[in-house]
């Protein structure tokens, strides 16, 4: 038997499925070794390390294209630059959440208003979204 792990092994190492060790291959994410006459492709143990990096940078809101990225900043320990990137993510989340935080505000006044209606009269979320003059 050859040294190294089949893609199935790989996968159930990083807790991943196959599919998604297919894809990230795709994306340029991992290298798919070469496939002996006869016999399946082998991967390095190390691979699941790389793997698991890649999930975990995901978690944290980087997209595959960032964590190619970050990927080739590992191999040069350039910590500016990761710093940069993930400062930049951070940067990101930190709108998103302001955005979610006035969207809650919104939909809580609506609730709030509707729960507070009387029976027969519009709807306050429904007339809210028919308006015209919001964007």
């Amino acid at each position: 038997m050859a040294a190294g792990l089949t893609i199935g092994r790989l996968a159930d190492a990083a807790g991943v499925n196959v599919e998604t060790v297919r894809y990230y291959q795709r994306r340029g994410l991992l290298e798919e070794p070469a496939k002996p006459v006869g016999g399946q492709r082998r991967y390095p143990p190390e691979m699941v390390k790389r793997l698991r990096f890649i999930k975990r940078a995901q978690v944290l809101g980087f997209t595959l294209s960032e964590i190619t990225g970050l990927l080739r900043l590992d191999a040069g320990c350039e910590c500016a630059e990761a710093r940069e990137l993930a400062a930049h993510k951070l940067a990101l989340i930190e709108q998103r959440i302001a955005d979610l935080a006035a969207i809650r505000q919104v939909l809580t006044s609506l609730v709030r208003q509707c729960d507070a209606g009387e029976f027969g009269t519009a709807c306050p979320i429904i007339a809210a979204l028919a308006r015209d003059d919001q964007q």
